[in-house]
């Protein structure tokens, strides 16, 4: 008994490694409706360099590689995660508006580069090197440089 339960967590083992960390590349129509709106929408006159799917063991993720090298990550339902434009800026109409007036008002010369978010905060890097998290209430929680 003791080896045949061995033998099935060896089993379960490998497969998770299998499933795990599997990344392939896909066309745009295959990215979530979600997603593929928001590029038509904020960035319609980008050009995909590359589209893929991440699958872990309990959750999938997608990247946009554009051709100018800005890029935006979606989790599995399309919603953005991660944007990033080193060259351009992040667009101001998909930065909430309590963030766009707080670096307005703190750092007027300073261009939001990329932004991040998960369900507890939002983290931006300005043009200046400097780095403001904000909680989900849109305080400011750090600042780093």
């Amino acid at each position: 008994m003791k080896r045949f339960f061995l033998m099935l967590m060896c089993v379960f083992a490998m497969s998770t490694v299998v499933i795990a960390d599997n990344e392939k590349p896909i066309q745009v129509g295959e990215l979530p409706t979600k997603a593929q709106t928001f590029i038509s929408t904020y960035f319609k006159s980008h050009k995909i360099a590359l589209a893929k799917v991440e699958t872990e063991l309990f959750s999938k993720m997608y990247d946009v590689i554009f051709t100018n090298g800005e890029k935006l990550e979606f989790d599995k339902s399309g919603e953005w995660t991660e944007i990033s434009c080193k060259q351009t800026g992040v667009p101001a109409q998909v930065i909430p508006e309590a963030i766009r007036t707080y670096v307005k008002n703190n750092y007027p010369d300073a261009k939001i580069l990329k932004i991040e978010r998960d369900r507890k905060e939002y983290e931006v890097k300005l043009s200046n090197r400097w780095e403001i998290t904000f909680d989900s209430q849109m305080r400011v929680i750090d600042i780093d440089d």
